[in-house]
């Protein structure tokens, strides 16, 4: 007789309890869909992202955001900006203190500091560096027991096996020494790096276009191989003492201040472009442009641009601490609590690649991002404006503990008349009263409303908030386009931009003379965003409001820059970021000797103004302070006048902080600002648990239902079988 079988109900329950199991895996410490190593969760480590690789990483050659969001963190030039001044105020950072200046006249002789710019033929840089700096560990410092250079002499075959710089068994460090910082500056002028402020430098700082032809003739025999640069002088950039070093440009030039706290003047180790510049590396992506090599709180430990790069904390960096004072209100949001402690907070950045905005807008809310910008799809879930246009977070960002916090951006963006143009452009009565007519019913502020979220301010000139002569209140509006009402600035009703027109000879958009309508030209670089056509259809109507006809010619970026060149467009859309914050980085922008067409300059409208253009070689050249200020306001109210410009807005920028984000204040000048953030890795781990638990009860209802069907029917099964007459052996 056979025995009745329990394994149907064994089976049953097993199932019931492998199911059970599976719906407690998740009440571990680990969120499901953290997408970071589990051993990571209470890391001091701040996550971010990026959307496409940097092209550059060589402080001589790198001159983009999202370079420099890597590179500023590994240099230190002599200068930095202080973190949480405002305005803008330059200190010493690898420097031991801020530079001498000294002027001379063209015979050597030193002049007094209150000399007029005219009679001063040079200005020099004496620059001295704190002592003890040490470079980041890398192999081009590595040596062996005697003192030789491991990797700086590589023989056939020494790079078998060698795929990134962490295959190199060995590195080094040596201290940061006043030649380094002459060494940079020398290699601005190697044709090879073709540095983007060449050009510009080459104006400025005595013997650095000489030297750029001595270099070229150099790279004729040798193009990509390594060239001492120790034995090419270079008179306006010379070596003092170890830690000491001058630089030398002609004329005065205030602003050359500012360069030096960009990339561009960081120290490069001699070492690090003989050790890159040997055979085969630049095959295995073994280069400058791939490894910086700096002094600063990070190195760049891991590039992988297809997936994630990664800066971790420099085990050399020397004695930094955060600032012990800011602007007013520091104190009071919390920025001055680390005040004196050394830098940095964080030990390890990791930048993960994201295309995409909406993914990476729901890691962050998810905690996974320690910081994010607001794209316009994502605006109303995150901010709400007030009846008085205050913003404020929505309280669903309110309850994560979220902060917001904004800034103007020393920027402008703009629409502009080409005044080569027979018809928007001159100085003509005529083409000056439809310029001012096309200013008023350019409604920016509509603009910043529908297409920003209000993330800007409608712009009264040139210079934005944050930089000297920016113009604000009552005696800043521009007359000629805004009242002032009720203690605002107000744009003048449309009825003023249209007699404007009549005045113009185009009364209701139709040419006075020729019977014809007024059908005019915008040009732009073309976008495939979703907000494009609005876009061009907005600007549309608002030419409309006079009666113009206006054409939208859009095309590639390449083709637009080449139409700029070439000075084939009429009106065009343009905008401006500042490479330091001075009021010359944005007036030079309608310096006629700038012309872009006649001179290939940056000034894309062709604006020249004899008055101005006077005014503005005074001005370039002096110091901060009333008389600066009274002469950049008697510029602005020509510009006001001609109107090159329809002086479009100043974007705002509104960034997202996680409860457990510290230190955070927006600064658009300092790029090497990661050193200034903490962050609290505990109460991020806790809250990304709270906002990341599973929703079990759908797949534990499951399991019930499931059981009261299996349940059953095994022990009904097993009855069944039970029942069943034995059969003979």
């Amino acid at each position: 007789m056979r025995r009745r079988s329990r394994y149907p109900v064994r089976r049953g329950a097993a199932v019931l309890w492998i199911l059970v199991a599976l719906s407690l895996v998740g009440c571990n410490k680990t969120p499901w869909n953290d997408p970071y190593p589990a051993a990571d969760a209470r890391a001091n480590v701040l996550y971010s992202a990026f959307s496409e690789r940097p092209k550059h990483l060589d402080p001589a050659r790198a001159y983009s955001a999202n370079e420099y969001e890597f590179i500023a963190q590994v240099y230190e030039p002599p200068l930095q900006y202080q973190y949480l001044d405002r305005p803008y105020r330059l200190v010493p950072l690898s420097a031991a203190a801020m530079p001498e200046v000294t002027y001379l006249d063209a015979s050597g002789k030193r002049l007094p500091a209150d000399t007029p710019a005219r009679r001063i033929a040079y200005t020099v840089y004496r620059i001295r560096i704190r002592s003890g700096i040490r470079y980041q560990p890398h192999p081009c410092f590595a040596r062996d027991r005697r003192g030789r250079p491991l990797y700086l002499d590589l023989k056939p075959g020494a790079l078998d096996g060698i795929r990134t710089l962490a295959d190199f068994p060995h590195t080094g460090t040596r201290e940061l020494v006043a030649a380094d910082f002459v060494y940079e500056i020398k290699r601005l002028a190697d044709p090879r790096l073709h540095s983007p402020i060449f050009g510009l430098m080459s104006r400025y700082i005595v013997g650095l276009k000489g030297l750029r032809a001595r270099l070229v003739e150099a790279r004729r025999t040798d193009p990509d191989g390594y060239l001492d640069l120790a034995h090419y002088p270079l008179a306006g950039a010379r070596v003092i003492d170890r830690y000491t070093y001058r630089i030398e440009i002609h004329g005065k030039y205030p602003q050359f201040r500012y360069w030096l706290a960009m990339p561009f003047f960081a120290p490069v180790p001699p070492e690090a472009a003989r050790f890159y510049s040997q055979p085969g590396m630049a095959q295995r992506n073994i280069t400058l442009d791939w490894y910086p090599v700096g002094t600063g709180p990070y190195m760049l430990t891991e590039n992988n641009p297809n997936r994630r790069m990664v800066l971790s904390r420099n085990p050399n960096f020397h004695h930094e601490t955060y600032p012990r004072h800011g602007a007013p209100g520091d104190a009071a949001q919390g920025l001055l609590h680390d005040a004196g402690r050394p830098l940095p907070f964080v030990n390890r950045v990791v930048f993960s690649l994201e295309k995409e905005s909406i993914p990476y807008w729901n890691k962050f809310l998810q905690g996974y991002y320690d910081m994010s910008g607001i794209s316009s799809g994502s605006f109303d879930q995150a901010v709400q404006v007030g009846a008085q246009g205050q913003e404020s977070l929505t309280p669903a960002m309110r309850a994560k503990g979220m902060r917001l916090r904004t800034s103007v951006v020393p920027a402008i963006y703009y629409m502009g008349f080409n005044m080569l143009d027979p018809v928007v452009g001159g100085r003509s009565e005529r083409a000056r009263a439809l310029r001012e007519a096309i200013s008023i019913a350019v409604d920016y502020e509509e603009y910043i409303a529908i297409f920003r979220n209000g993330r800007g301010i409608a712009a009264q000139g040139p210079i934005p908030p944050g930089i000297f002569g920016h113009r604000a209140g009552r005696a800043g509006i521009d007359p000629y386009v805004y009242d002032w009402v009720d203690g605002r600035a107000r744009r003048k009703p449309i009825r003023a931009a249209r007699a404007l027109m009549a005045r113009a000879g185009y009364p209701g958009g139709v040419d006075r003379h020729t019977g014809e309508p007024l059908i005019l030209y915008l040009d732009s670089a073309s976008s495939s965003g979703p907000d494009q056509q609005a876009l061009l259809d907005w600007y549309r109507k608002q030419f409309a409001k006079l009666g113009i006809q206006l054409v939208v010619r859009s095309t590639f970026y390449n083709r637009f820059q080449d139409k700029m060149r070439k000075g084939t467009e009429q009106i065009f859309l343009w905008g401006w970021n500042a490479d330091y914050p001075d009021p010359e980085d944005f007036l030079f922008l309608l310096y006629g000797p700038n012309g872009k067409v006649e001179h290939g300059g940056e000034n894309a409208s062709n604006y020249e103004n004899p008055k101005f253009d006077r005014l503005f070689e005074r001005m370039k050249d002096m110091d901060d302070g009333p008389v600066r200020r009274a002469i950049i306001e008697r510029m602005l109210r020509i510009a006001d006048r001609d109107a090159p410009w329809v002086w479009g807005f100043y974007p705002k920028e509104f960034r997202l902080y996680q409860a457990w984000d510290y230190n955070v204040k927006p600064n658009p000048m300092a790029n090497n600002s990661l050193k200034y953030l903490r962050i609290d890795p505990g109460r991020r781990a806790r809250l990304r648990r709270r906002w990341n638990r599973p929703v079990l009860w759908p797949l534990l209802a499951g399991i019930v239902l499931m059981g009261l069907f299996i349940v059953p029917a095994a022990v009904s099964y097993a009855r069944k079988e039970h029942r069943r007459p034995a059969q003979r052996s």
